[in-house]
């Protein structure tokens, strides 16, 4: 066992790192050159002010109309976002690791918070499990790989909250928790998660094209 999660806090986790940037870089670039080859126009309408202000609307909660109209989707979908960005990032355990490896720290959430915020996430996953079932209009959208992406990202939190509260098998449940970590990382360039990368870009092409082209709003 100790042998194992050597191997899953050590050499898996540089791995998972150099998937994680070196892929995230191809899609960048392949995607830039791909968009330019398709549309040679395309750099030609980003506005920097129409794709700022887009940006801005669509990270605000019902900041467009479509978030408007359903709002509950809206409310669990920004929990969600919220919370699973944030857990990584400011977790008190997860800062230490940051120190311990690169001699760098900065603020971190308490860990009842921490666990509210798990929470968060999982039930987020959960509810977007029975939309995808329940829903005629989002079930006919679904396919195995939503299946697949949603324990992708639900796993690391529940490992994480059984190994932090050390419950029956909690040693096994942090090696778990870190291997599901690192295929969480590894997996986001190459599946949908990877609109966490492309978001910005997107989003910001869409408004500078509704904006400074159309004349119109995108939200």
């Amino acid at each position: 066992m100790q042998t194992l999660y050597n191997f899953v806090s050590g050499p898996l986790v540089w791995l998972s790192f150099m998937i994680f940037i070196g892929g995230s870089l191809y899609r960048l670039i392949s995607m830039a050159v791909l968009a330019k080859k398709k549309d040679p126009l395309v750099y030609v309408y980003m506005d920097w002010y129409y794709a700022l202000r887009s940006i801005f609307h669509w990270i605000i909660p019902f900041g467009s109309e479509n978030m408007k109209k359903r709002p509950v989707m809206t409310l669990v979908t920004f929990v969600f976002h919220i919370c699973l960005i944030g857990i990584p990032i400011f977790l008190f355990a997860h800062v230490i690791l940051w120190e311990e490896a690169w001699n760098i720290s900065w603020w971190f959430i308490s860990d009842p918070v921490a666990d509210i915020m798990t929470l968060a996430v999982i039930a987020s996953c959960i509810f977007f499990l029975v939309r995808r079932l329940v829903l005629p209009e989002v079930r006919y959208l679904t396919s195995y790989s939503d299946f697949v992406i949603l324990a992708i990202v639900a796993v690391p939190f529940i490992t994480g909250f059984w190994a932090y509260h050390q419950w029956f098998g909690y040693r096994l449940m942090l090696i778990l928790h870190i291997l599901s970590g690192e295929i969480m990382l590894a997996a986001i360039p190459f599946t949908r998660l990877s609109h966490a990368l492309f978001f910005p870009v997107t989003r910001g092409y869409m408004g500078s094209e509704f904006g400074a082209v159309k004349n119109a709003k995108d939200w």
